[in-house]
Formats: C-alpha cells, sequence, structure tokens
C-alpha cells in the first residue's frame, strides 16, 4: 500500500510537471517516437532533478571545497508531495522570477556574492558585498549544512543542480543571512524574499552557485 501511494504520488507531479513542461515548449519535439518510453523517463528525471532537493544527487564532503559564486536566484522544494501541491513548475519559476526582481533591489550580483568551502570545516562568504566567516557543518547523506558565524548558526540545504550548486534555506534562515550577514537595508526587499518562502509549503529559496 505504502509503495502504491508513492508511485501514485510521482505519477501524478509527473503529469503535473510533463503538462507544464511540453505546454511551455520547454522540452524538444525533435525527439523520435521510437524512444518515447526512454524520452518520458528522462524528462520526468530532468523536471524532478532541477526542483527538488537533492533532485541530481548530492555532493560529498570534498565536492563542496572551493569558491562558489553567485549565478542566479534559485527556489526548490522539499519533496514531491509539496511540488505537486504548490503547481509543479509553474510554482518554481514564479519563485524564482520573484527572487530575481527582489534580489536586483537589493543589489545581489556575481560579483558581491560568494561562498567558499575550506579545508578543516571552514567557510567566509560575502552576500551583497559584505563578508562574513565561520565553520561549516556538513551531511552529505541529508544534504544539510550549518554555517556557524560569530553571532549565530544558519542552517540550509546544500544540492547538485545543473549548472553547480544550490544552497537553499527556510524563510527565516533567508532574512538571518540578509539582514544579519548581508546587513541588507532594503527592509521591503528582505520582508519580500522572506514572503516568498512562506508563501509555498515545502519551498526553499536561495542562490545557485557556480565555480
Amino acid at each position: 500500500m505504502i509503495m502504491k501511494k508513492t508511485y501514485l504520488t510521482i505519477l501524478a507531479a509527473g503529469s503535473l510537471l510533463l503538462s507544464s513542461c511540453f505546454g511551455a515548449g520547454g522540452y524538444g519535439t525533435g525527439a523520435s517516437t521510437a524512444s518515447n518510453g526512454n524520452v518520458w523517463g528522462n524528462v520526468l528525471g530532468s523536471v524532478l532533478s532541477s526542483v527538488l532537493l537533492g533532485g541530481y544527487g548530492g555532493y560529498d564532503q570534498s565536492g563542496i571545497l572551493g569558491s562558489w559564486n553567485y549565478n542566479a536566484p534559485s527556489a526548490a522544494f522539499t519533496t514531491e508531495k509539496a511540488l505537486t501541491n504548490a503547481g509543479g513548475t509553474a510554482a518554481v519559476s514564479s519563485l524564482a522570477s520573484s527572487l530575481a526582481s527582489n534580489y536586483s533591489s537589493i543589489g545581489i550580483n556575481r560579483n558581491n556574492t560568494s561562498f567558499s568551502f575550506l579545508e578543516g570545516n571552514k567557510f567566509s562568504a560575502k552576500v551583497n558585498g559584505i563578508p562574513f566567516s565561520g565553520t561549516y557543518a556538513y551531511t552529505p547523506e541529508k544534504g544539510e549544512i550549518s554555517l556557524k558565524t560569530a553571532t549565530e548558526t544558519i542552517k540550509g540545504n546544500l544540492t547538485k543542480t545543473e549548472k553547480g550548486m544550490g544552497l537553499f534555506f527556510d524563510a527565516s534562515q533567508m532574512a538571518n543571512i540578509l539582514q544579519k550577514e548581508a546587513k541588507v537595508s532594503n527592509t521591503a526587499a528582505v520582508q519580500a524574499v522572506s514572503k516568498l518562502a512562506k508563501s509555498t509549503n515545502g519551498a526553499r529559496v536561495g542562490f545557485e552557485l557556480t565555480k
């Protein structure tokens, strides 16, 4: 019974996601009809991977080492059920678009926002040009990361994305980063980002990072 329910959840999510993607022309119509089954599976896997935490798998401890620069705003969901309830990929697209607007008003860009994870579980970062640093604890099996600064501990999720790495937070943790660490004075934008994360159950917001 549990397996059946899980299968139906995935199937429902897949139907919703595929209708969204094909309706938007997001996935190719030039695929061979002889491999429709494989195409369907590849599309579903690709779509789920792009919007679910851990969808592309996780990084091990060594995989996150190095300097990562902000590439784009990003949003993800914790489970397939949360994604389905929110309205599928349209919800993710809407979240990312709204984040882009608010990040832009804050001033976040590739030149002033980055995260570096170092040997010895140390990290340094800057968001909106404001630096902060400390230590981190990473659990690869769960994709969970805790950033400990001099004043607080910020908990988030790390996951692989198609282009690099996604660093995601819930509403309260994202607000902490923007207000306390990045010292963003644009209160309205910070509140808007926090509200976006709260508005959809199971959603996480953050940054796509690339090397």
